[in-house]
């Protein structure tokens, strides 16, 4: 199969050679996809194939992103491939969950089980294997958190110089310690994630780097196989519904690409339907889906909330996004900081646990089952991006009655669970824990 780089603007779709160092079409500025020839092999064979691989001990079939090689064959060959053992994260089963959310059932695919703890591990691959192909020696990212550790961590298997760009004040310690630990150099820089994202697109290219942010057409490759292998899991039975987190919308794009893909090559027999959930204070994607005018994002100049891993006020990915919500015939929401805090807990209750910004999916789902938008018999996936210890600070002062919003207002813990001081006696304990 053959791989360029195409513009996505329907009104350009320029073609581009896989091996250019762009992130934006030089015609018009548009976002950019990879494209493939058509396949010669028959989906039938391919899902026998991958099954197959399952078995295996060779690295390639035991990453849940290069076992579907076939669907992302951006690369000559998979020397250069970097693997980690990404992917491969369970569909977990969430009755209380399901509960809460006024669903029958509910099932996660939880991204939080992979080597730096969230999906980003999934598109980090795929771009730092680009950027050996293209003989890069250093790559960077803006990042909150997750894109940094998953970058570093990826950066130091593969002998390459991560330089990653910081938020200050406005990232998860357990996320930059990650990032630390893996070696990579951080730079905290005093301006948003928006506004370090643009500086750095200016610097990237006369200082030698890649840049591995979710504009990077090969990430989103990456990430395009988490749809693939739930689709596996679930042995081709599509959901009605996958629900995720809406931030920088590299994943919106991603899975909606992986969907369309499988249904143009015969692999499922239709399209689930898209649900994006924002935080209220970081919302501009769901400001722009009930807008009547669609050409452009409104931005957040300073995005809100304590779901660091969502808290974007321009994201770059918004025309894929919107483009692959609208296909789906998918919606948008928006969802508060308490609304957030009070669902986190419920997954936790569930034995499962996620970092706040992957519990906007299940206070989603509790909004739109409640408006009749999704119904409570529908066969619904939601995606967690995050593992619980990602903010581990958040849990504690949630569940100690501590946890406040951006903007100041407590947050109640409704479903709290406050550590209790007792004294070294034997009495008391058993009265404690007798009642």
């Amino acid at each position: 199969m053959t791989a360029e780089l195409a513009c996505f603007e329907e009104r350009c779709r320029a073609r581009f050679p896989i091996t250019e160092v762009i992130y934006n079409c030089p015609r018009c500025g548009g976002l950019l996809e990879a494209v493939y020839s058509a396949p010669e092999t028959s989906p039938a064979a391919w899902k026998t194939r991958w099954r197959e691989r399952r078995m295996s001990n060779d690295p390639m079939d035991q990453s849940g992103v290069w076992r579907y090689r076939e669907l992302i064959p951006f690369l000559s060959g998979d020397s250069r491939v970097v693997s980690l053992r990404e992917g491969s994260t369970p569909l977990l089963e969430a009755p209380r969950a399901a509960r809460y959310g006024g669903l029958d059932r509910l099932v996660f695919k939880h991204q939080g089980y992979n080597p730096t703890g969230s999906f980003k591990d999934n598109g980090m691959t795929c771009g730092v294997a680009q950027a050996l192909r293209l003989g890069r020696r250093r790559v960077a990212c803006v990042s909150t958190g997750n894109t940094s550790a998953s970058m570093a961590a990826y950066a130091s298997a593969a002998g390459l110089q991560a330089v990653i760009f910081l938020p200050h004040g406005n990232i998860a310690h357990g996320k930059l310690v990650q990032a630390l630990e893996y070696g990579a150099r951080t730079l905290q820089v005093d301006a948003n994630f928006d506004q370090i994202l643009a500086l750095v697109r200016r610097i990237a290219e006369p200082l030698g780097i890649y840049l591995v942010n979710s504009i990077n057409p090969f990430r989103i490759e990456g990430q395009k196989t988490i749809m693939v292998e739930m689709m596996d899991q679930r042995d081709w039975r599509e959901p009605d519904w996958v629900v995720l987190p809406g931030g920088n919308l590299g994943n919106t794009s991603a899975f909606g690409k992986a969907l369309r893909e499988m249904l143009q090559l015969g692999l499922i027999r239709r399209l689930p339907r898209l649900a994006v959930i924002q935080a209220e204070g970081s919302a501009p994607f769901y400001e722009l889906f009930h807008s009547p005018d669609r050409s452009r994002l409104p931005r957040v100049e300073h995005p809100q909330t304590l779901a660091t891993a969502i808290r974007i006020g321009d994201p770059v990915s918004w025309p894929k996004a919107l483009h692959e919500v609208t296909a789906s015939n998918g919606v948008v929401e928006r969802v508060s900081e308490q609304e957030i805090a009070d669902a986190k807990a419920v997954i936790g209750q569930c034995g499962i646990g996620c970092e706040p910004a992957s519990a906007a999916t299940l206070a989603g789902i509790h909004k739109l089952v409640a408006a009749g938008t999704i119904r409570a018999d529908a066969d619904v996936v939601a995606v967690l991006t995050g593992n619980v210890l990602k903010d581990p600070d958040y849990i504690y002062r949630y569940h100690s009655g501590e946890l406040k919003a951006p903007d100041g207002s407590q947050i109640m813990a409704n479903f709290g669970n406050h550590s209790l001081l007792v004294p070294c006696e034997e009495s008391q304990i058993r009265i404690l824990l007798n009642n």
